[in-house]
């Protein structure tokens, strides 16, 4: 590949430097100014062949895959707080053709890459410091692109490790309780919370094996018209909730854990703080009306959300905290003028100042804090502070859900990934209601309905399933999960641990058994799926509400089973 440099600072010299093992070519990116200077954009471009490329895989892609134009490039933003910097082209079965990735997850970059009509080549580019940063005399950058022809989601998970181990971004402990199904108040209650309702919701949650309930907002205010208006003081709604540590000590007394929301930039104009951190507010990180953005370049701002935090987990025994919308720090407008009050010039620094403060404050308060961060703020920097990352907000959406799952396992190690909270209307049929829980099956289910108001069907079925997921979870969760078909928002995936397997059939019928012991889900709309491999094996099929519908011996190579909507086959148990 020939490289091709541009941009930067006037008098800044960057130079590039090869070095290549097998099959992966690693670029050194070195910058060097005579004196510190804030670092302007500069891009990297060069062409790539699109010889058996057939789409386009990034973490923050959920629908389309496809291969862009070259004058609409498919673009992987990235900084500290938001994603992280790798774009791969894929072949049409499924292996690696290009894996792009960048050692530096923290300064704002950009990947991106398109087709070249002239001579069907990609154009592909790498713009480093899309936003303005610290200023620095000096810059070294490491680009690793993965060309060998192996099954793409290898390829992430080696840049995935690269990271953590070469890179040294080195990921938060997970404690077991962040890999325990919970019930999120969200989409349930939103914020009509009500002391007696919330510890009916979690007798009723506890009861069918739901470990932590997540009182999400509207525990700090009393108004109910959502928005951001009221956050910022952090003081519980007296007409809501009463007194938060007792309410706490009764959910614990229930049997559960306990996380509490919060929005961590956002200061509103009906707070008594507003007047407070007036001038220390990002413009365009709030809606700059009723909720504005703090801005964690001041020590001051720093300071006081840890406080809040600390105050929280001390008094009233968090077991952990929801700290949301770390993605709307942003740095734009007036915000990008100087002010000496700040003791930090660059943004990225100044979220990683605020959330080492956090995690070291609420470490020794209690080691197995739980903190969970939801895409995109899911990068390889943000996991040295959370430990449970969550799918961004897609009420009702499985299909979303499920590809968000499998994207966020593939780059997260051994972080705990969470579900978006799973809903549907009651109307619906128990086994639409139940694809609901299918399509997250690979991930930490959280639970965002009324418990205690199921319909009796939905009930059995919930608990059948997370049942069914605590039983299974340490292959769910802890397996080598493998996918196909990433163009098409994965037609199926499987986890493996030693010798047993879990199989979600999304599209694809057609279940290949590798394992002794192995379990297929459909979560098709056909009615049966095909075996494959399994010959002289016993099985059982069920359906979702665990209920038994057949058992046999399976007779052939390839065999079509019945096995409902939504139901499971369990094989060689």
């Amino acid at each position: 590949m020939n490289f091709k440099v541009s941009g930067g600072n006037k008098n800044a010299e960057i130079k590039l430097n090869e070095n290549r093992v097998g099959d992966i070519l690693f670029l050194t990116v070195n910058m060097t100014m005579q004196k510190p200077e804030i670092p302007q954009p500069f891009l990297i471009e060069w062409n790539f062949n699109a010889s058996d490329c057939y789409s386009t895989w990034n973490p923050g892609l959920l629908d389309i895959h496809g291969l862009a134009f070259e004058w609409s490039k498919l673009t992987m933003q990235s900084r500290l707080a938001s994603w992280m910097p790798v774009q791969q082209l894929i072949s049409k079965n499924g292996k690696n053709k290009l894996c792009i990735a960048v050692s530096d997850v923290d300064t704002p970059i950009s990947i991106r890459t398109g087709i070249f009509e002239e001579d069907a080549t990609f154009v592909c580019e790498i713009e480093f410091f899309t936003k303005p940063t610290s200023p620095t005399d000096c810059y070294t950058a490491t680009v690793r692109f993965d060309m060998r022809k192996i099954p793409f989601y290898d390829s992430i998970y080696d840049t995935t490790e690269w990271w953590e181990n070469e890179c040294g971004y080195e990921s938060a402990y997970v404690p077991e309780s962040a890999k325990m199904p919970l019930d999120s108040l969200w989409y349930s209650f939103h914020q009509m919370l009500e002391r007696e309702e919330i510890l009916k919701e979690c007798r009723a949650s506890h009861e069918i094996g739901l470990d932590t309930v997540i009182i999400d907002d509207g525990w700090q205010t009393d108004n109910i018209a959502r928005g951001y208006g009221y956050c910022g003081d952090w003081k519980v709604a007296p007409e809501k909730i009463g007194d938060m540590a007792s309410l706490i000590k009764e959910i614990h007394n229930i049997g559960m854990k306990v996380i509490l929301w919060y929005s961590v930039p956002f200061m509103g104009v009906y707070t008594e703080k507003f007047k407070e951190f007036e001038g220390m507010f990002l413009e365009g990180s709030g809606n700059d009306k009723t909720f504005f953005g703090l801005d964690p370049r001041y020590k001051k701002v720093r300071e006081y959300l840890t406080e809040v935090y600390r105050k929280a987990v001390d008094e009233w025994k968090l077991d952990g905290l929801k700290l949301d919308f770390i993605d709307s720090f942003v740095l734009k407008g007036k915000s990008l003028e100087y002010d000496e009050k700040r003791d930090f010039q660059s943004l990225e620094d100044a979220i990683h100042a605020l959330m080492t403060e956090i995690k070291a404050t609420l470490t020794a308060i209690n080691p197995e804090i739980m903190i969970e961060f939801r895409q995109s703020y899911v990068g390889p920097s943000i996991r040295k502070y959370g430990n449970m990352l969550r799918v961004g907000d897609c009420a009702c959406d499985m299909l979303k859900n499920r590809i968000g799952i499998i994207n966020l396992r593939m780059t997260s190690g051994k972080t705990a990934v969470h579900s978006d909270m799973i809903m549907w209307n009651f109307s619906d049929t128990v086994e639409n209601a139940a694809m609901q829980f299918v399509s997250v099956l690979f991930g930490v289910p959280q639970v965002s309905v009324r418990v205690d108001k199921l319909p009796e069907d939905h009930l059995k079925m919930l608990k059948y399933y997370v049942s069914f997921w605590k039983e299974w979870k340490d292959i769910l969760i802890d397996g080598k999960l493998t996918a196909q078909n990433p163009e098409s928002n994965y037609s199926a995936a499987t986890s493996t641990l030693g010798n047993k397997s879990v199989t979600v059939s999304y599209t694809n019928p057609v279940v290949d058994i590798r394992t002794e012991k192995a379990v297929a889900v459909n979560s098709s709309m056909h009615e049966s799926l095909v075996i494959k491999g399994a010959e002289g094996k016993t099985y059982k099929t069920v359906n979702c509400m665990g209920e038994e519908i057949a058992n046999g011996i399976i007779t052939s190579s390839l065999e079509e089973i019945e096995v409902p909507s939504a139901g499971i086959i369990f094989i060689g148990q």
